[in-house]
């Protein structure tokens, strides 16, 4: 008869993807120090035993938040390009697309610290490998979703310049949480502004719409 433990029941699998769930939201909010087994038990709703019974280790806890989390960010990249309607943009309206694809949507604007914490796990990830494949594949993704969102602009774009474009949104964010100026997202947006025309010119051979 085969031997099925409680993590691997329905039941097992609800509470692991709680505190899978739960540690990404602490690990967005306050970085990897407020990933704790106590804080995450809490967060979840758990007894504070789970998280030592469904995880090998805190560690193991913290590599799966982190896939949790780039998993998310894949799913909302890529349906904010699918959605993106292909017409010819100018400078304004495809810096709004990107920053709100990079930063953010004024809507749902990530706080501070959640942009805090995002540049504190790309930092991390290059310096733990296993965790570093993970955010690897999310960059591609960030790369494929930015170029796409281009093309859509009937804009032209080579793919290392888009990789340049995506550094320089980052790095102007990076600048603003350090700064007492404009925020992030309007800082990353006078970046865009600032080179779009001249990475991504508008393709003349499409069609005006």
């Amino acid at each position: 008869m085969l031997n099925v433990t409680a993590a691997m029941t329905p039941k097992g699998e609800r509470r692991r993807y709680a505190l899978i769930s739960a540690a990404a939201e602490l690990l967005r909010e306050g970085g990897f120090e407020a990933v704790r087994h106590r804080a995450v038990a809490r967060r979840a709703g758990l007894p504070l035993a789970s998280t030592t019974y469904y995880f090998s280790s805190l560690d193991d806890l913290v590599l799966k938040a982190v896939e949790y989390i780039c998993a998310v960010e894949t799913a909302q990249l890529r349906a904010r390009v699918d959605a993106l309607p292909r017409r010819r943009r100018g400078a304004e309206a495809t810096a709004d697309v990107l920053v709100e694809m990079l930063v953010g949507a004024p809507d749902g604007e990530a706080s501070s610290e959640e942009l805090i914490s995002r540049y504190e796990r790309y930092i991390a990830c290059a310096r733990h490998p296993e965790l570093r494949e993970i955010q690897y594949r999310l960059s591609r993704q960030r790369v494929d979703a930015v170029a796409e969102a281009v093309a859509r602009s009937r804009r032209t774009l080579r793919i290392d310049l888009v990789r340049a474009l995506i550094h320089a949104v980052d790095g102007a964010v990076v600048s603003a949480l350090v700064s007492d100026g404009d925020g992030p997202r309007e800082v990353a947006r006078a970046t865009v502004m600032d080179v779009i025309d001249v990475l991504a010119p508008i393709d003349e051979r499409t069609v005006r719409v």
